[in-house]
């Protein structure tokens, strides 16, 4: 696909050391580029505007030139996205999205040479919709070839805790504010990138497989293509199948079912294993050859007196016992006694467990 370049006249950029640069023209790269590296569950309706939802979902890149500029269209204006050039995972500019289509400059000056960029969603599904409608180089630069995708592939379905709700908030702070929500520190994308693997975060802050904070559980939303609410849209499984498949449900069935009693008769213990057991079945169906583990953890579900955790091993004791050549274990995440969703030390040492645990049993290293 061919780039077309277009004169800005003078552009002012202000760059991370207070320094100022002027730059002629610029070479506009769009969307639909094929040497863009897209990751998630993208909507590719429009390919020339990808659409980015998904918590974890992501566009890469290698470039050339000392200069980088990302235009998006964000639907609702309140989407926050990392952005990390050359694999610099400590140092990334944070980009808060308006409304609109807005044009995002790299706020520091690159060396000559090539380098690479990585625009990750902090946020979720709740935070809307982003069109990614490519990026602007210096003049007389280009993409190149994208590096090799990993050969690993590992989805995760879950919760808040799977898209990093407040991760990044103050301990005594409240953690539902969307700046503070990178689910690129969540125990989930640490683990993908510990393990040289792809990920897709299928999550939802609030939703649970019996009862969530809204009108739908992951029943209804692990295949949509559109992580906006409950609706009608599907994803083609056949375009991504995982190795591994983390399974991190419950936490919102424990604070519904046993603190606010939402659901009237309330379950037996028996009847929460069966709903736990038919979703797990409903992956087992969808990626019959994924190794799968379930996973609780690391809030009060796990707490000592829970009833959850025994759930989870029973409906995997169950199915297993239909099915003695089954992949599939349990792992939980102790709760620590911290009473708010786990912030990033929490999913780093979550994270080294889970590494462990897969490395063991898919024999990776």
């Amino acid at each position: 696909m061919r780039v077309k370049r277009r004169w800005l006249g003078w552009l002012l950029a202000v760059v991370l050391l207070g320094t100022q640069v002027l730059a002629h023209a610029l070479v506009d790269v769009p969307g639909a580029h094929p040497q863009f590296q897209l990751t998630g569950r993208i909507d590719f309706a429009d390919p020339a505007r990808p659409k980015l939802a998904w918590p974890g979902s992501s566009v890469s890149g290698t470039f050339t030139g000392s200069y980088l500029a990302i235009t998006l269209d964000d639907v609702q204006g309140r989407n926050f996205y990392n952005l990390f050039i050359d694999g610099d995972f400590s140092n990334p500019m944070v980009i808060a999205c308006t409304q609109g289509r807005q044009t995002y400059v790299l706020n520091r000056r690159l060396k000559p040479g090539s380098h690479t960029f990585l625009l990750t969603k902090r946020t979720e599904g709740e935070e809307g919709d982003t069109f990614f409608e490519g990026v602007q180089l210096a003049d007389g630069h280009k993409l190149l070839a994208p590096p090799p995708r990993p050969s690993r592939r590992i989805e995760f379905f879950g919760d808040s805790i799977t898209s990093g709700m407040g991760n990044e908030a103050p301990d005594e702070a409240p953690d539902d504010v969307s700046a503070q929500k990178n689910q690129f520190l969540a125990y989930s994308a640490v683990t993908a990138r510990q393990l040289g693997a792809e990920m897709h975060a299928t999550s939802q802050s609030g939703i649970g497989v019996m009862a969530s904070w809204f009108d739908f559980t992951m029943f209804d939303f692990f295949d949509q293509l559109s992580p906006s609410g409950n609706n009608t849209s599907v994803w083609d499984f056949s375009r991504w199948t995982p190795d591994v498949v983390v399974i991190n449900l419950l936490q919102n069935d424990k604070w519904l079912i046993d603190v606010h009693h939402v659901l009237k008769p309330e379950p037996s213990q028996a009847q929460r294993v069966q709903a736990y057991v038919r979703f797990v079945k409903r992956i087992r169906a969808t990626y019959p050859k994924a190794y799968v583990v379930c996973v609780l953890g690391s809030m009060d579900a796990t707490a000592p007196g829970s009833s959850w955790p025994a759930v989870v091993s029973e409906a995997v004791r169950q199915i297993k016992a239909e099915n003695p050549a089954e992949k599939m274990d349990t792992l939980f995440f102790e709760f620590t006694g911290f009473g708010k969703h786990p912030r990033v030390r929490h999913h780093q040492a979550n994270a080294d467990k889970l590494t462990a645990f897969i490395k063991q049993k898919m024999g990776w290293r």
